[in-house]
């Protein structure tokens, strides 16, 4: 194979009639006396490249090894094709088996499988039509977040994953030690670190350290929650985007949230259409069958379409709370969680009533009552809420969280104290209140969550290469 490998996608009228190489993973292969009909796929695009075999060029043995799963190199004239869907095929004048695959034992076969038998074997899924498309609109989504802050002159920080500090104040941290922990009497001076150290849940007070040297920042990294919930919604590593910017108010986060999701949700629909559009028919197909697609009354494209093109509502907390405790959700007319006390924390079937019926348009709620918040949210002038914001989407409710930080020292430590915070742990975030503080303010958006959304796939393991989750740490 002496001529230069096109990758699939790249593939174009252009090459017509010219004598290409391609590599990649047989998905199918159909045989007869005369002919064969290889399915090629390389991962670049959901299209995969027919391959015709004449049997009359090949030797039957080498065709008869070719299997799914088989990898292949092969060479030919690209020319156009007669057959349905399909723009050209390759004739092959030459073909080399790269890595053989036994049929017996491959399990990723020519079939329909569930998702849970996938997520039995994530090393082989990305194979898949579904996890390939996936996979490529998750690259798409990242590549446009990094696209739409640089282009915005914010500076992307690398902030620590080992971490001495709890930024949620929730304590459901893994610990990291090199220490025996069955020991008795356990001394953490004596430890790597000389003290107690966790992975993190959050690199925001970090990026607030640089957001107020900066003044615009995000971080892009991977965080850890050892919350010992196992649903469609949680993981125990997830990645998490979290801009931090000197000089903006709640309004301006606001209007920052909402243009980096229409703008990353604009990108993908501009990029990944083949793949949206693939998922989107097995969205309508096979939601049966496969009862993990997210059931909407907008098919995928269209509902992705609606976000680009509406403003998101802003509604505060108190009018949010009056508008659910009012409402008839159902025929019983009752949510499972009762909405009857002011200073509740909202549940998903509230926030998706807020977008999906009541509104019918993303929703950002603010101004939340203090004492659901974390210690470092602005407090407002009334002292019962704060300067925080929740953006709501359809079907997966909050997508964003986020807040004006308290910039002001004597609110922050009263907070802290409040809420048993120790400021001496925190002695270095409380130095940028000493010096120089400004208003500032930062949201976290969590890239699987995002992903759910955009691919319409209604359980989070099925958005990550590798999850894990309780019970569950493979490869």
């Amino acid at each position: 194979m002496d001529k230069e490998r096109i990758k699939i996608i790249l593939i174009t009228e252009k090459h017509f009639e010219s004598e290409i190489s391609v590599s990649g993973w047989v998905r199918t292969k159909r045989q007869s006396k005369n002919v064969s009909f290889i399915s090629l796929n390389d991962g670049s695009t959901i299209n995969s490249l027919q391959v015709v075999l004449d049997m009359n060029d090949f030797d039957l043995k080498l065709v008869d090894e070719i299997n799914s799963g088989t990898s292949l190199s092969v060479s030919g004239k690209l020319v156009k094709s007669e057959g349905k869907n399909q723009a050209f095929e390759l004739i092959a004048s030459n073909l080399k088996i790269l890595g053989k695959s036994d049929p017996d034992e491959y399990p990723i076969q020519p079939k329909r499988h569930s998702f849970e038998f996938l997520r039995e074997v994530a090393h082989l899924r990305p194979r898949t039509n579904t996890f390939s498309s996936i996979f490529r609109i998750r690259h798409s989504i990242i590549f446009a977040i990094h696209k739409f802050f640089n282009d915005k002159g914010f500076y992307n920080i690398h902030t620590p994953i080992i971490t001495s500090s709890d930024a949620e104040g929730a304590g459901e941290m893994f610990k990291v030690t090199s220490l025996d922990l069955d020991k008795k009497n356990i001394d953490f001076k004596d430890d790597f670190f000389s003290k107690p150290v966790n992975l993190t849940v959050s690199g925001q007070l970090n990026a607030e350290l640089g957001a107020l040297a900066l003044s615009e920042v995000y971080t892009f990294g991977p965080t850890f929650r050892a919350e010992n919930s196992n649903t469609s919604k949680h993981l125990s590593e997830f990645w998490m985007i979290e801009p931090e910017m000197a000089f903006y108010d709640i309004e301006d986060n606001m209007n920052l949230a909402e243009e980096m999701l229409k703008y990353v949700i604009k990108y993908v629909l501009n990029n990944c259409n083949d793949d949206l559009v693939f998922l989107e028919n097995l969205e309508k197909n096979e939601e049966k069958s496969l009862p993990q697609i997210q059931r909407n009354e907008f098919p995928l494209i269209e509902r992705l379409s609606k976000i680009t093109d509406s403003n998101f509502n802003r509604v505060s907390y108190t009018d949010a709370f009056n508008i659910l405790r009012n409402s008839k959700p159902n025929k019983k007319g009752k949510f499972k969680f009762k909405v009857d006390e002011w200073g509740i924390d909202f549940q998903s079937e509230h926030e998706r009533y807020l977008v999906e019926k009541h509104f019918k348009n993303p929703v950002i709620v603010i101004d939340y009552p203090k004492d659901i918040k974390a210690f470092y949210m602005r407090s407002n002038e009334d002292n019962k809420t704060v300067a925080a914001m929740d953006v709501l989407f359809p079907i997966v409710g909050e997508i964003i969280g986020g807040s004006q930080r308290e910039e002001r020292l004597d609110m922050l430590t009263k907070r802290m104290d409040e809420m048993n915070v120790s400021k001496k742990d925190l002695s270095w975030y409380l130095d940028t209140r000493k010096f120089g503080t400004v208003v500032h303010s930062g949201f976290g958006l969590g890239l699987e969550r995002l992903v759910q959304f955009i691919t319409g796939m209604k359980n989070i393991r099925d958005v990550i290469p590798f999850p894990r989750t309780p019970g569950n740490c493979n490869y």
